[in-house]
């Protein structure tokens, strides 16, 4: 079994999206969380941290990460145990630093989630049933005021 991990940036009502490329091999053309697989060694945690600056170049505040359930994809060989970890706090703006994998990048409101083709459908149910934190000023927007 592979074992994933994704992670939600939510602000403002809308949670951060990735849009994987239609040539991708696996769940080409549909909307996901950004991440990527867990390597030998590393925690969920840390694959997450990882992650997220490889593919949106941000740095998370590991702190405020909580794991929020799973998500399984395809079957025997196949098979993905995908970890949904909500990140309530992160320094940078996100940019997508991974275009071979992701065609597009966008803030998608919760609400909204439910019409997009997305990689799994209890994505929408999950996604929603999150916390928006009261945010502070982002670090990287405190720096510049």
């Amino acid at each position: 079994m592979h074992v994933v991990v994704t992670g939600a940036l939510v602000e403002n009502g809308a949670v951060l999206l990735v849009h994987r490329s239609p040539a991708r091999r696996a769940y080409p053309d549909l909307w996901d969380l950004p991440g990527g697989h867990v390597e030998a060694g590393e925690s969920e945690l840390q694959a997450l941290a990882r992650e997220m600056r490889e593919e949106l170049g941000v740095r998370i505040v590991t702190e405020s990460a909580s794991r929020r359930g799973d998500l399984h994809l395809g079957s025997g060989d196949d098979a993905v145990r995908v970890g949904v970890w909500h990140v309530g706090d992160w320094v940078g703006s996100p940019t997508n630093r991974a275009p071979d994998e992701h065609d597009d990048i966008a803030w998608v409101g919760i609400s909204e989630l439910s019409g997009l083709p997305l990689v799994h459908g209890g994505l929408a149910a999950l996604v929603g049933s999150l916390p928006e934190p009261d945010r502070l000023p982002r670090h990287d927007e405190a720096r510049t005021g």
